[in-house]
């Protein structure tokens, strides 16, 4: 996590010594709830936000935090990644992400390296951890993204995502379709989320609204 942030820091200052050459955006929101992968973060209203470097040359490094309701109430992650594309119409995403918890115990935090392909307006995905929340074994995570524009104003998301896990616990696919619109500058999400388990923190025949402002 040092070196991340080390790397972070050196990127946002090499941002600063070649401005022209980077963009630096943000975003905050607040939602009715956030779930994650299909389990419940944060137990009801969550605000959260971030911020993010990209360079010309397709590099980027961000930082986004959350409230939730576990580990002293709050997510912040670290990410690093590069974006390019091979045609017109297909891009790659790869990177490493680090879920912070620096109000809880250490044992809870864990990395990530993830990579996607998009081809229009569909997205394959996947994200592996060797040593995945609370020191619970490997993941690996598997999602299908796709988006189609309904109107100028509208825009419809269909997820799918499925995790297999050193852990049992871990292992459940969710599913979600999310309505976004754009208003008075702030964005409007609306979302409908379950999963393959019920009970518990998974996620089952929720709805979640999220609005949001881009910095």
């Amino acid at each position: 996590m040092k070196a991340l942030k080390t790397a972070i820091f050196a990127a946002t200052m090499m941002s600063g010594a070649t401005a022209m050459a980077a963009e630096v955006s943000g975003n905050v929101a607040i939602g009715s709830d956030y779930f994650f992968r299909g389990i419940d973060q944060a137990g009801g209203e969550a605000l959260s936000g971030g911020f993010d470097v990209g360079f010309e040359n397709g590099f980027y490094v961000g930082t986004w935090a959350s409230s939730v309701d576990f580990s002293g109430g709050l997510e912040l992650d670290y990410y690093a990644g590069y974006g390019g594309s091979i045609s017109e119409d297909v891009s790659y995403d790869v990177g490493y992400l680090y879920y912070g918890y620096p109000q809880g115990p250490k044992t809870e935090e864990f990395e990530e390296v993830y990579a996607s392909i998009s081809a229009g307006d569909a997205t394959l995905g996947f994200a592996y951890s060797d040593d995945y929340y609370a020191s619970t074994g490997h993941s690996t995570y598997v999602y299908f993204d796709y988006g189609v524009v309904l109107s100028e104003a509208f825009s419809l998301g269909f997820h799918f995502g499925t995790m297999t896990a050193s852990d049992a616990a871990n292992e459940a696919d969710d599913y979600s379709i999310s309505l976004s619109t754009e208003a008075a500058g702030l964005g409007f999400d609306l979302s409908w989320i379950d999963s393959s388990e019920k009970g518990g923190l998974f996620a089952d025949n929720e709805f979640v609204l999220t609005v949001s402002k881009s910095l």
